[in-house]
């Protein structure tokens, strides 16, 4: 079975799980309403629906509306009411919430060969960009905003929330989150650039629930203190998007908010009956406690025996024997001093660029164009290459098998020993340990160390805001795994030329296209991680670029569009983003604050 269904199967079960577990000490509240005194469920229930309908109302009124003043006016009243529900809605429909928020462009779902759908995109962001496209058509406006408004009614009428003291925790968690890693980005405000003001309606709603369940407190000074915290956050997101200090938000906001939640875990005595992907304790964003890794592997490792197959992994990692003729290694092209690339344009008989494997597990596609679901797929496809390690899983097999001090540590290991599932897993379980988040800017918006510069401050910021890089590259692990749940990583069409040579010519490699054949996803390449961007260079799938100066500057103009190349479903923005020299500069130094420090030999 292909492994994305297994995913969905697993997140499904994962859901169904979480409202249906209850833990000893959770109550367990009910959202019926008779003469006895309403639950904090039923108050934050009834809530939810009347600024659902609201939203609704709103659509209506745009659907009708016959000027841009008035279409424009309705659009925003819609639109604040979906954010003052999105912390819960986001939690209780995460499908529906997702394409009532999805960005204008097609939505591809390749579960397999014989299941691709191709979604032609409706919501919120559409309904933006439309009424801000020349000429305006109202009549198209009002098709997706009838659209978004029924889907919306659907979800109104068939509302019954369910929630317990741990789903309320996680929401809370979720939405703190969704804030500081795509709400002050921009990422669903690609035009108006709302994103503080939605962000303030989303925390509005965080203290709505927090204080609808005063009664779970019973260190009342704690409720106090989110109540102080929330005023305070909502006053700095009063700026301007364009020069809001995301860096200072989320060091003395976003993690002051986590520590608040874990001690209010600990004061509402909640028992989570498992983790997704955040860790229930999380303690910052960007931190090597910050994410359950197990959540993006088939199953979950036991943690006595977790060091001892990473050594063992890594010890596979850098065995040539395991290549049909004894010269190539795993490490052969994943080099450690280049952050696991090997400093090439695209390695002889190779097709594309060799990707860095660190932070590569927390992603939910591997290889540029996505073809395998996980790291043990990957490395059956590495070893079966006739270019690579041009040998067999049954021949790796025998390979491990006479060699006693393999034997025996498989042994040790593993209740079945040397196997092909046992062997790609103890790689995969050394590549899962590969990452540090121990960098400069990690250790400095953790508090850790003082060292960080004005222009890699500034730098993060115009990342997470005016460049709108985070909009593809989404923190902590600037890759194309979508925050908060992630549970998928996106694909993009830049245009990448095949050279830097002028006049651009396109480069021939359709990327995701070559696995499913659909038309649509000519070009596509999955979004790498820009972590450890100093030591990977050369840049994109095919190393067209040499230096972060030329790709930036290739950002900056449009992609390849900018370049004059024609690409029907272009996903990067055509128009220029007006960066400044300086601005490109403090890019660049924000993102070679994010390697990773090695530890001293």
């Amino acid at each position: 079975m292909n492994i994305n269904i297994l995913k969905k199967a697993y997140i499904l079960l994962v859901c169904l799980f979480a409202l249906n577990y209850s833990c000893k000490n959770d109550k367990d509240y009910t959202a019926t309403i008779k003469n006895e005194k309403a639950t904090p469920l039923a108050l934050l229930e009834d809530d939810y629906k009347n600024k659902l309908n609201k939203c609704i109302v709103a659509l209506e009124t745009l659907e009708n509306a016959t000027s841009f003043e008035t279409a424009l006016s309705s659009y925003k009243d819609a639109r604040n009411h979906f954010k003052g529900i999105e912390p819960i809605l986001a939690f209780v429909d995460k499908n529906n919430y997702m394409s009532l928020n999805a960005p204008n462009i097609l939505k591809i779902e390749e579960d397999d060969a014989t299941d691709i759908k191709i979604k032609k995109p409706f919501g919120f962001q559409v309904i933006e960009e439309t009424l801000h496209e020349e000429p305006l058509d109202l009549i198209f406006v009002a098709k997706i905003a009838e659209k978004t408004k029924n889907r919306l009614k659907l979800i109104e009428q068939n509302t019954h929330i369910k929630l317990k003291d741990y789903h309320v925790i996680w929401l809370i968690r979720d939405q703190i989150s969704r804030v500081a890693l795509t709400g002050i980005t921009g990422f669903d405000s690609p035009v108006l650039e709302a994103s503080l003001t939605e962000a303030q309606l989303g925390y509005s709603t965080i203290e709505s629930i927090l204080n609808l369940y005063a009664e779970n407190f019973s260190d009342k000074k704690l409720l106090d203190q989110w109540n102080s915290e929330i005023m305070a956050s909502t006053e700095m997101l009063k700026g301007d998007f364009n020069e809001f200090d995301r860096y200072t938000f989320i060091k003395n906001h976003t993690h002051q908010q986590l520590e608040l939640l874990n001690k209010t875990v600990e004061d509402w005595d909640v028992e989570f009956p498992f983790e997704l992907a955040f860790k229930n304790n999380m303690p910052s964003l960007f931190s090597n406690d910050t994410f359950n890794i197990d959540f993006y592997a088939d199953y979950i490792e036991v943690d006595s025996l977790k060091q001892k197959k990473q050594q063992l992994g890594k010890t596979l990692f850098n065995d040539k024997k395991l290549s049909a003729n004894n010269t190539m290694s795993c490490a052969t092209c994943h080099k450690q001093e280049l952050a696991f690339t090997d400093g090439l344009k695209i390695f002889p008989k190779q097709k594309r660029n060799t990707p860095t494997l660190t932070y590569a597990a927390l992603q939910q596609s591997f290889f540029y164009d996505g073809r395998t679901g996980n790291l043990e797929g990957q490395i059956v496809d590495v070893v079966n290459n006739v270019n690579e390690f041009h040998s067999d899983l049954s021949n790796l097999h025998e390979v491990i098998k006479t060699d006693s001090t393999y034997f025996k540590a498989f042994n040790r290991l593993y209740s079945n020993g040397v196997n092909d599932a046992n062997i790609r897993n103890a790689i995969a379980v050394y590549v899962r340990s590969l990452n540090k988040f121990n960098s400069k800017f990690d250790n400095n918006i953790n508090n850790l160390e003082q060292t960080i510069t004005e222009s890699e401050i500034n730098g993060f910021n115009l990342f997470m805001g005016k460049a709108k890089c985070a909009t593809c590259h989404f923190a902590p692990v600037f890759n194309g795994t979508v925050p908060p749940n992630f549970t998928e990583t996106e694909f993009e069409l830049l245009g990448v030329p095949k050279s830097t040579n002028l006049p651009a010519i396109a480069d021939t490699d359709l990327g995701r296209y070559d696995v499913f054949k659909t038309e649509q996803r000519k070009h596509f390449f999955k979004t790498p991680t820009v972590r450890n961007i100093s030591k990977t260079a050369p840049y994109m799938h095919n190393g067209a670029y040499n230096d972060l100066e030329t790709l930036m500057d290739f950002y900056n103009n449009g992609g390849g569009t900018g370049l004059g190349l024609e690409f029907e479903y272009q996903t990067l923005p055509p128009d220029s983003l007006n960066l400044q020299p300086n601005e490109i500069k403090d890019i660049i130094a924000f993102m070679n604050s994010l390697e990773d420090k090695q530890p001293k030999s």
